[in-house]
């Protein structure tokens, strides 16, 4: 299979016609290859605009999102070369790969030990230093002592949380999806004061729910 020609066709066919035409994002879009984050069995569908299985964590299902997702979230977030990145749902890496690319340092928690090493792994094989990667509650204090200019949370919530709010820098923006399956609503939160937020519904869309934390906290 021609990957280069594949990532051309995804970026042209699937990402562009989504409104995702920072020339930024399309170049991190165009420079990674998408196939070295998927399971082997999959990596024919890397390009296609699907969802590919990762695994599960105490059977919930584990996904990588859709072409057209990452390049949205990574749009709307607006990153600039020196931000500080918190990114919540590691996955295989490959959104990551992307935020490392776009800022000074991404830091990356996921709740499956198997996912945390299976990102390292990848992450690793393009020789990506910025980014820090843990395993475990991303709601615990382990990254409350910074605050940060971007924080992608690629699982769903039931609502917007106020602890993630609160690590946002001033004009800090996050991503965050909430609602129930089929019906969910992405949004960005950009804090614009110490006590204020602006909400801005972006699109519709679903995504696997956030998982529910293990007692147990892995660190790599």
């Amino acid at each position: 299979m021609d990957f280069e020609k594949a990532r051309f066709n995804m970026v042209e066919q699937q990402v562009r016609p989504w409104d995702v035409l920072n020339p930024r994002v399309l170049d991190v879009i165009s420079e990674i290859p998408r196939e070295n984050f998927t399971p082997d069995e999959y990596r024919n569908l890397a390009y296609v605009d699907t969802r590919i299985p990762l695994g599960s964590y105490e059977n919930h299902p584990c996904d990588m999102a859709n072409p057209v997702l990452d390049g949205r979230i990574l749009q709307e977030l607006d990153i600039q070369d020196d931000d500080l990145i918190l990114e919540i749902g590691t996955g295989c890496g490959y959104l990551t790969a992307c935020l490392s690319k776009l800022g000074r340092h991404v830091d990356s928690v996921d709740i499956n030990e198997e996912l945390t090493a299976m990102a390292t792994k990848n992450l690793q094989s393009l020789n990506i230093t910025n980014v820090m990667l843990s395993t475990g509650d991303a709601s615990k204090t382990w990254h409350q002592k910074r605050n940060y200019d971007v924080i992608a949370i690629t699982a769903a919530m039931k609502e917007i949380p106020d602890s993630y709010k609160n690590l946002l820098t001033i004009g800090g923006r996050m991503f965050v999806v909430t609602g129930d399956a089929p019906a969910m609503t992405a949004h960005r939160v950009t804090r614009t004061d110490k006590n204020k937020w602006t909400v801005e519904d972006l699109f519709e869309t679903s995504i696997e729910p956030m998982i529910q934390p293990v007692k147990k906290i892995f660190e790599f």
